[in-house]
């Protein structure tokens, strides 16, 4: 069976509108996504105990993308009242957490050429951490602060 689908370019735009003392302070700026061919889009309830909500590797399964074909994530907190821990590893076992206060949006993009692969680095110490020894985006994991919590995940791969 041969597709049909064609590839598409996803656009997405940063918008900050404030008027402070009558001048415009505001900002617009656009990323522009070629050669998309897959969204995922979902919404999942996260409960207080951490769970992993997507893997990235090289195989395409369920709930695992391949990471270099991935190039923007975004996670919104869908919640009105609890903060959700987000916790993104690499292959190195790297960690970094963010903390996603309710309404609000994490967005992350790939390596316009390599996607998700080889993008971040942790570690204590900051000299290290500035090294080009970056790791590959291995799996998220999700954890709600004191009840569970609706998050929204939209994922683009090409």
């Amino acid at each position: 069976m041969t597709t049909t689908l064609e590839a598409a370019t996803m656009t997405v735009t940063l918008t900050e509108a404030i008027s402070l003392n009558g001048y415009d302070q505001g900002s617009k700026n656009t990323l522009s996504i070629d050669s998309v061919t897959e969204v995922s889009k979902r919404i999942v309830t996260v409960t207080t105990t951490e769970a992993t909500i997507a893997t990235f590797s090289a195989a395409v399964a369920a709930g695992n993308y391949i990471a270099a074909n991935v190039k923007y994530i975004r996670i919104t907190n869908l919640d009105d009242t609890n903060f959700i821990t987000l916790t993104f590893r690499n292959q190195d076992n790297d960690e970094f957490a963010v903390k996603l206060d309710y309404g609000q949006s994490f967005m992350l993009t790939g390596d316009n050429v390599n996607g998700m692969t080889a993008i971040f680095n942790a570690t204590q110490d900051a000299d290290a951490a500035s090294s080009t020894n970056f790791g590959s985006l291995t799996n998220i994991q999700a954890d709600a602060d004191t009840a569970s919590c609706d998050l929204e995940m939209f994922i683009a791969s090409v």
